[in-house]
C-alpha cells in the first residue's frame, strides 16, 4: 500500500466554546504502532474518537483520511461499515462501554454476524477462541457472563477480544491495559503484537496498524515503533521511540517521563493501633450449573481461602495479585458488601460478623446497626471514578450525600463548609461544587472520589486501583495527596493495585494473593527485591 494508512490534517476540535484539539496533524502507516501520550485532558481521547466520529456533540474541523476515504464525508450507514469491521477501537472504560444487558459473547458474536457474515454458531466458536487467546479461563463458561459479572481486568479482554475479532486495518486502543496485571499486561501486549504479525503474513503487506493511547510509559517503550505526545490540546513532539525517550526535545516531554512514582511514606509508629484485622477470611460463590428447574447450586467457589493480614493507622498494605486472584472479593468481604463469609472479621476491635451466626435474630439486628455506624469510618476509592461518580449530580450533592445520611444533626452551612474544607485537601476550588462529573478530568474525578471518601472523616480507605485511568503525572499528584492526607490524618489504606511501581510508592507491607490464597507477604521493598514465592517471582519479573 502507497501512501498512508490513516491521515489526519488540521484537526479540531470544540466543546462549545472550549478548543479540546489545536490543528492536529498526524500520520499512521500501513502496520506501524504509534504511542500518542499526554495528561488528561490534552485531547489524546477525543483525537481518537473523532476517527470514527464518536465525539458526541463536539464541533470538528479538518479532515480524516482512512486510505483515502474522508471519514468525516461519509454517509452514516457507510461508517457503520467502516466501525469495528476496517476501524475497531478499545475503551478506556470496558464497564460504560459494555452493554449490561447482554453477554460478552452475544457482543462478540454480533460484530462478527454483522460484518463477517458469520453463523451464530460459527461467531460463537470464534468468540470463545479469542476469549482464550486475551487470557480468561474456562472461556467456554465466561462467554455466557454479564458483564458485571467479570472482574475489571476480564471485562478489558472481552473487549479487546470484541475489537480484535474483525481483524480491523486500524485498532485504536484506548489505555488496552488500564485494568491489567503485569502478566496478564505482558500477554496482551504479545497477543497484539502476534496478531499484527499475522495479519501481515495473511495479507502479504504491512498487517494491522495499531494507535496506543495510554499513559503507561513502559508499555510505550516497550510496545510502540514511534510515539506523539500532546499537550493541551496541541501536538508538542513526534519521534521515533528510541529517540524520544534518547534524548526528548520538548520541555514536557522531559517531564512526562521524569514522572515516575517516588516512595515518600514515612515509617509506621510502632505503637500504631490495628485498624483492621482478618483472621481465616474465607469467601465462597456458588457455582450454577444447568438443572430441570433452570440452575442448581454445586459446590462452592472459594474466592478467598482463609485470608489474614492487619492494618494499622498511617499504615498502606498492598494486595497485588492477577485478575481473578481474589483482590477485589477481599475487599468487598472487608466493606461488608458481599452477603455472607466466614472467619473473623474486626475492626477497630469491633466483629462485623455480616453473614455469620444467624442463630440468633436480635443479635443480628445489632450487628447490622452496629455496622452502619461503622461505615462512616470504613470508606472507599473505587476503581472507575466516572462509573462511580451520578452523572446527574453536582459535586456538592456527590460529596455531601454521606453527611446528610451519617451526620443528620449538621446544618446545611455546616455541611456546606465541610464539602469545601474536604475539596481545598484534595487540591479543587470551591468553584467546582456546581458542576457536574463529564466537566472534570480523570484526574479531577478521582480527586473527588477521594474527598467523597475524606468527608465522612474515616479512620480507614479502601483503594481500588486508584490510580489506573490517570497519566504519570496526574498518578503522582494523587498518590504525593494520598500520602499527605495519611500524615494529616492518620489514616489505614488498604491499597489494591497491579502497578507494582505504585505499590512501592506507597505501602509498607505487600500481601501477594494467587487463587484466592494469600502466597506470601512481607515489607514491600522486601518482597519486591527478593520475591520467595514463585507466582510472586514472576509477577515481578513481567512488570519489568
Amino acid at each position: 500500500m502507497s501512501g498512508p494508512l490513516l491521515s489526519i490534517e488540521d484537526l479540531s476540535i470544540w466543546f462549545g466554546r472550549h478548543q479540546a484539539v489545536k490543528g492536529l496533524n498526524l500520520q499512521i502507516q500501513p502496520g506501524e504502532r504509534l504511542a500518542l501520550v499526554g495528561e488528561s485532558g490534552s485531547g489524546k481521547t477525543v483525537t481518537a474518537l473523532s476517527i470514527l466520529r464518536l465525539a458526541g456533540q463536539a464541533r470538528v474541523r479538518g479532515r480524516i483520511s482512512l486510505q483515502g476515504r474522508d471519514l468525516q464525508a461519509l454517509p452514516l450507514e457507510e461508517l457503520r461499515k467502516v466501525r469495528g469491521a476496517d476501524v475497531a477501537m478499545i475503551f478506556q472504560e470496558p464497564m460504560t462501554a459494555l452493554n449490561p444487558l447482554f453477554s460478552i459473547g452475544n457482543q462478540i458474536v454480533e460484530t462478527l454476524v454483522l460484518h463477517e457474515g458469520l453463523s451464530p454458531q460459527d461467531a460463537r466458536t470464534r468468540a470463545i477462541a479469542l476469549l482464550a487467546r486475551t487470557g480468561i479461563r474456562e472461556p467456554e463458561r465466561r462467554i455466557d457472563s454479564l458483564p458485571h459479572q467479570l472482574s475489571g481486568g476480564q471485562r478489558q479482554r472481552a473487549m479487546i477480544a470484541m475489537a480484535l475479532a474483525c481483524r480491523p486495518k486500524l485498532l485504536i486502543a484506548d489505555e488496552p491495559t488500564t485494568a491489567l496485571d503485569s502478566p496478564v499486561r505482558a500477554r496482551i501486549v504479545q497477543l497484539l503484537l502476534d496478531l499484527q504479525e499475522e495479519e501481515s503474513r495473511r495479507e502479504g503487506g504491512d498487517g494491522m496498524a495499531i494507535l496506543l493511547i495510554t499513559h503507561d510509559l513502559n508499555l510505550v517503550r516497550r510496545f510502540a515503533q514511534r510515539v506523539a505526545v500532546m499537550e493541551r490540546g496541541r501536538l508538542v513532539e513526534v519521534n521515533t521511540t528510541a529517540e524520544l525517550f534518547g534524548a526528548p526535545r520538548h520541555p514536557y516531554t522531559v517531564k512526562l517521563i521524569d514522572s515516575l512514582p517516588v516512595r515518600s511514606i514515612g515509617p509506621v509508629a510502632p505503637d500504631s493501633p490495628i485498624l483492621l484485622e482478618t483472621r481465616k477470611l474465607r469467601v465462597e460463590y456458588p457455582v450454577p450449573r444447568p438443572g430441570w428447574r433452570g440452575w442448581f447450586k454445586s459446590a462452592g467457589f472459594a474466592a478467598v481461602q482463609g485470608a489474614d493480614l492487619r492494618v494499622r493507622a498511617g499504615e498502606t498494605i498492598g494486595v497485588v495479585g492477577e485478575s481473578g486472584s481474589g483482590k477485589s472479593t477481599l475487599a468487598q468481604a472487608i466493606l461488608q458488601l458481599l452477603p455472607a463469609h466466614s472467619g473473623e472479621l474486626l475492626f477497630d476491635g469491633t466483629p462485623l460478623g455480616r453473614g455469620q451466626a444467624r442463630k440468633n435474630s436480635a443479635r443480628q439486628s445489632a450487628g447490622g446497626h452496629a455496622r452502619r455506624s461503622l461505615r462512616a469510618r470504613l470508606q472507599v476509592v473505587f476503581q472507575d471514578p466516572f462509573g462511580s461518580l451520578s452523572p446527574r449530580r453536582t459535586i456538592e450533592q456527590i460529596v455531601g450525600e454521606g453527611l446528610a445520611l451519617h451526620f443528620p444533626e449538621l446544618g446545611a452551612e455546616e455541611r456546606l463548609a465541610r464539602i469545601v474544607a474536604v475539596l481545598s485537601d484534595v487540591g479543587l476550588p470551591a468553584t467546582a461544587l456546581t458542576k457536574y462529573p463529564h466537566e472534570f478530568s480523570g484526574g479531577q474525578r478521582q480527586r473527588i472520589a477521594i474527598a467523597r471518601a475524606l468527608v465522612l472523616q474515616p479512620q480507614l480507605l479502601v483503594l481500588d486501583e486508584p490510580t489506573s485511568a490517570l497519566d504519570v503525572s496526574i498518578q503522582n499528584q494523587v498518590l504525593q495527596l494520598l500520602v499527605r492526607l495519611q500524615q494529616k490524618y492518620g489514616l489505614g489504606y488498604i491499597l489494591i493495585s497491579h502497578d507494582l511501581g505504585v505499590i512501592n510508592a506507597l505501602s509498607h507491607h505487600l500481601y501477594v494473593m494467587h487463587d484466592g490464597a494469600i502466597v506470601e507477604q512481607g515489607e514491600t521493598r522486601e518482597v519486591l527485591s527478593r520475591p520467595r514465592h514463585p507466582y510472586t517471582q514472576r509477577l515481578v519479573r513481567a512488570a519489568l
